[in-house]
């Protein structure tokens, strides 16, 4: 299938670290770095940011005018009803989001969230114009080979059925937390048999996948064309470091070739 040229993919989810105030703060410096930084006002570099949901609406206003996108960090498998302490696919695009994180090791394990509810949720955001930033990856550590296979396969059974753009984030269980990312070999073995499977279907036109799980400063250049970016956790907290992987991209790490 065609490719394109594309613009590398930072994520950032806040998780639950911040308070509200320490969460606008650190956003306006955020849109401060991508008003001025080359990588992101060339278009090499695009970011998107996904703050807990009390700070979306004010998280939106300081973001304006600086091309850096905003999303939720969850998604109901429903869009209306009484589904206490939810937020629904049309409420977030209401408020203007772009994207919904759904399928996170941490969800589904501390809250028991199967297959039929990652589906589930996938289906509510694409259904509702957000773009889904499903999480897929081994539980273990196995060969890389084997980690593609079963992140394939998991891949499938969570978009069967569904058409639309989505941002695969690859986030092998095993290495969320660790002081270390999985190795740039196992990364990009897996990541290249997503997008090959991602290209074989035209109706997941434009997709992307990305990297999750430890990653921070100086992994993109270790890595090739089949990550087309990296979702950040802990490691973005400091302003300074989404500075120096915006430089990364700037130097010319990781160009990527997105499912066209």
């Amino acid at each position: 299938m065609p490719s394109r040229q594309a613009p590398v993919l930072l994520g950032v989810s806040l998780k639950m670290y911040f308070g509200h105030h320490q969460t606008l703060n650190w956003t306006r410096k955020v849109a401060a770095v991508a008003d001025r930084h080359p990588a992101v006002t060339s278009g090499a570099a695009k970011l998107f940011v996904l703050p807990p949901f009390p700070a979306i609406v004010p998280v939106a206003g300081l973001l304006s005018g600086s091309g850096v996108d905003f999303g939720a960090q969850d998604v109901a498998t429903e869009d209306s009803g009484p589904y206490t302490g939810e937020v629904g696919g049309p409420y977030l695009k209401e408020i203007g989001c772009r994207y919904a994180e759904v399928g996170h090791a941490e969800r589904r394990r501390l809250y028991g969230e199967g297959d039929t509810v990652v589906a589930a949720k996938t289906a509510a955001a694409l259904r509702n114009g957000l773009t889904p930033v499903l999480c897929v990856g081994e539980l273990d550590p196995v060969a890389p080979d084997e980690a593609a296979r079963r992140t394939v396969a998991e891949a499938e059974r969570l978009l069967r059925g569904r058409e639309g753009a989505v941002v695969l984030a690859y986030e092998p269980q095993w290495a969320i937390g660790a002081p270390e990312p999985a190795s740039a070999e196992h990364i990009t073995t897996v990541c290249r048999a997503l997008r090959d499977w991602l290209g074989a279907r035209p109706h997941h036109a434009g997709s992307t996948v990305i990297y999750g799980g430890s990653a921070g400063p100086g992994l993109l250049s270790r890595l090739g064309p089949a990550v087309g970016g990296l979702f950040l956790g802990r490691f973005a907290h400091d302003p300074d470091a989404v500075a120096s992987i915006l430089d990364e991209i700037r130097l010319g790490a990781a160009p990527e070739t997105a499912v066209a």
